[in-house]
């Protein structure tokens, strides 16, 4: 997308050779298992012990319950079904399609076998939140933990660059860097905007973001997303917000957004959508100023065969009154 002029007023899927498959934590399950569940108690252990001919343990007496359920492969934890070659090495579902039916701690075939015992064994745990590191302090049986761990408010956040397939993940002042860095995007102070943006031909439109700006106001940073995109036959325009953080944070702000030219103007007025509800969702919602071709080439004026609009906009912070309860906007100076 060409842009004229901006103002800114600112108060691995493939398969693994069996030999290419790295082994982190080999571990064997036999046919003992003792374990207890005790409330509020994450220290679950299996007592497993066997002795060789001479009397040495095979087997660590007190191997962590934890360890066992982590796949030998990818180290990450196993859920139903858990397999296991005639040998005891068990492995989970996703790595067993990539090992070509060999298992990749002893070599030999793995068939179908199914490590009952270790799948019952893990519906006695319960263990924190793999995002218990950076805040979260809850704890959950074995089976519900990959649940809330999909949903859990401190996991990290996705990219909110729309322009490409963006897999960077991370935290919001991680993620501000790697889009000034990395995605080059123009950064900006304050809860006001007036953008220009200029189009020699406006019957060229694609599916792609025009422009993301990220403005820093009230401590938080917010993300203004300017596009064209295809509905039905026609092109359409549009700007809304997105709130680099959670929905309930995104819930504390409000914004408004108005174009306009030619004595007429449209609003729009609502509540940013977190950076949790990807572009295309938001988008696809039409959650934000929207504005038809036709209309969008009246507001240009001229003899409609360029697009030149201005958008225009504030961000505020609603307040709680602590005489009535209702909100009452800050706006930001």
């Amino acid at each position: 997308m060409e842009l004229d002029s901006i103002e800114c007023v600112s108060s691995s899927d493939g398969m693994i050779d069996d030999d290419e498959i790295p082994l982190h934590h080999p571990h064997s399950i036999h046919s003992q298992y003792s374990s207890s569940k005790t409330p509020n108690n994450n220290n679950n252990n299996i007592n497993n012990s066997s002795s060789n001919n001479d009397g040495t343990a095979a087997i660590h007496s007190t191997t962590s319950v934890h360890e066992l359920l982590e796949c030998p492969v990818c180290t990450n934890s196993m859920y139903p079904p858990i397999h296991q070659c005639h040998n005891g090495h068990t492995i989970c579902s996703t790595c067993k399609a990539r090992a070509h039916n060999r298992c990749p701690t002893c070599r030999q075939e793995l068939g179908d076998i199914r490590c009952l015992a270790l799948e019952k064994v893990a519906e006695s745990l319960e263990l924190p939140c793999k995002y218990g590191s950076v805040g979260c302090p809850e704890i959950f049986p074995y089976y519900s933990k990959l649940k809330h761990e999909s949903v859990c408010n401190f996991r990290p956040y996705s990219c909110p660059y729309a322009g490409s397939e963006c897999s960077v993940v991370g935290d919001i002042p991680y993620l501000v860097s790697h889009l000034r860095d990395d995605h080059k995007v123009d950064m900006h102070s304050g809860c006001t905007f007036n953008h220009r943006y200029v189009k020699s031909n406006p019957r060229e439109v694609e599916n792609a973001t025009w422009m993301l700006t990220v403005f820093n106001c009230f401590g938080q940073c917010f993300c203004l997303h300017f596009e064209a995109f295809q509905l039905g036959t026609a092109p359409v325009y549009m700007a809304f917000l997105r709130f680099m953080g959670d929905e309930m944070e995104a819930r504390n702000y409000s914004y408004s957004l108005e174009v306009g030219g030619n004595g007429r103007k449209l609003t729009w007025e609502g509540t940013p959508r977190s950076i949790r509800d990807s572009h295309r969702k938001v988008r696809d919602s039409h959650d934000g100023l929207v504005i038809q071709r036709n209309m969008a080439l009246f507001f240009s004026g001229g003899e409609r065969k360029e697009l030149k609009l201005r958008v225009t906009g504030r961000i505020w912070k609603e307040q709680q009154n602590s005489d009535g309860g209702a909100c009452m906007p800050n706006l930001c100076t």
